[in-house]
């Protein structure tokens, strides 16, 4: 699905269905050739317009996403604030420079891309 090209699977937590406020995931995915995890938890949430979730354990210093739904005129537009510090210091500052950020922005992106492609076909029923 939207995190195929990193093997990315739900491990611990809510692994299906829908995930709600305070609700726990951890995530397993290679990135860089790298094998890690990543336990988010939902900290907020406006159904249907509005979650966050939010880093609890992971090699991000700090990692907040923030997802908005607004429904105008027949269309749902969705948007996302990543706002993420990277770990290792001054390292992760160039590191985040260098390549992280494009890397994130892709990664993100692509994501997004295949969420609107199952949104907008019956692709949805898949997943629910």
């Amino acid at each position: 699905m939207s995190t195929a090209k990193t093997n990315e699977i739900a491990i611990a937590g809510t692994t299906s269905w829908l995930i709600n406020k305070d609700e726990f995931v951890t995530w397993q995915a290679r990135h860089f050739g790298i094998t890690q995890q990543l336990t988010t938890v939902i900290t907020e949430m406006k159904s249907p317009t509005y979650f966050v979730d939010e880093m609890k354990k992971g090699v991000f210093k700090k990692f907040k996403h923030e997802h908005f739904f607004e429904f105008k005129n027949g269309i749902t537009q969705m948007t996302d604030i990543f706002d993420y510090t990277s770990p290792f210091g001054i390292i992760g500052k160039v590191a985040d420079f260098v390549f992280l950020k494009n890397y994130m922005s892709k990664f993100l992106t692509h994501r997004n891309e295949i969420i609107k492609d199952f949104a907008e076909s019956n692709k949805w029923q898949q997943v629910l």
